[in-house]
């Protein structure tokens, strides 16, 4: 074939769409975060659309929100309106996990492409700063006394500090199923549901509630973890004589029906982004466990903690 005719072949496949659309180091992408502005998956997808840039894997970054039903409203429009896009990327996490398994939506993650963990975070329950209540376990007494009448607050239905609030009730010997759970579609509600006293205690990331922690307009009474944040004088759930440990981690995926080439070369973006700089002043600013995890074994994970979220649900009565 003569070259002019093999570039006109190579044009005409291109403008019937035959030819795969691959992102690269020039690439505009394309950031479905799956919530209202101002949680976890929100400050995620921005600080890593900034390393995508900053890094030079990216030219430019969009991003789209569309929050509800622990990320499955984003997810459902980012399956139908994203497929074969090799540019196209959504954050997610445990939370979408625990959303599917209590909602069952129409659409799942096991539909789009997985292609990276990126961190690790543990869940810390807050007071309002005017609450009557100093502790957890004045919290946990109120609990026993009448559940209904402690209001706990954080995202969807499933999410890790719905959870882990099912959890605390079963270990402390209230039914899980009577605790008052008030599931919020964005941090940036739940928070302004707690500094305004709206609810008893809520929960969520440690780095979406630190300012305000840091600010004196919450008081943090526990976290999730197994042992102490570092730097953080915090006690856990377990030293408080609550059995209860469970983490949070958030990820992106890419599009449905991309090829092999496109995924691998959505990971190299990733990968390229999490070795910046503004990647690593991100972990730290917002006390992130740098987690990476890519390709067929961030899958294989995924599949894991599905099945061990969904074991820990109806342990916790919660299914």
């Amino acid at each position: 074939m003569r070259r002019d005719d093999f570039l006109k072949t190579l044009a005409a496949l291109a403008a019937a769409g035959a030819l795969p659309q691959l992102a690269h180091a020039s690439a505009n992408l394309k950031m479905m975060i799956p919530a209202n502005p101002g949680g976890g998956w929100d400050t995620t997808g921005r600080a890593l659309g900034k390393a995508l840039q900053d890094s030079g894997a990216a030219a430019s970054v969009t991003y789209e929100n569309k929050g509800g039903a622990a990320g499955a409203i984003g997810l459902a429009q980012f399956y139908n309106a994203s497929k074969g896009d090799g540019s196209a990327l959504m954050v997610m996490g445990a939370v979408m996990l625990g959303g599917i398994i209590t909602g069952k939506p129409p659409v799942s993650v096991t539909q789009v492409t997985p292609i990276a963990r990126l961190t690790s975070e543990y869940n810390v329950f807050v007071l309002p700063a005017n609450s009557p209540f100093k502790t957890m376990a004045d919290v946990v007494a109120q609990l026993k006394k009448d559940p209904g009448s402690v209001k706990w607050a954080g995202g969807s239905r499933g999410s890790t500090e719905h959870i882990a609030a099912a959890m605390i009730a079963r270990e402390v010997g209230v039914d899980p199923s009577k605790i008052n759970y008030v599931a919020f579609r964005g941090g940036g509600e739940a928070t302004a549901a707690i500094i305004g006293g709206n609810v008893t205690i809520g929960g969520s990331g440690y780095s979406e509630f630190q300012p305000h922690i840091e600010s004196g307009k919450m008081k943090a009474v526990a976290v999730t973890s197994d042992t102490r944040l570092k730097g953080i004088a915090v006690p856990t759930l377990k030293e408080q004589g609550i059995n209860v440990v469970i983490g949070n981690w958030r990820g992106v995926y890419g599009a449905a029906n991309i090829t092999d080439a496109q995924r691998k070369a959505l990971v190299d973006l990733i990968v390229k982004a999490t070795k910046s700089k503004a990647w690593a002043e991100a972990l730290e600013k917002n006390n992130w466990t740098p987690a990476l995890l890519t390709g067929k074994e961030f899958e294989d994970f995924v599949d894991r903690d599905f099945a061990s979220l969904r074991a820990t649900m109806v342990k916790s009565g919660m299914l």
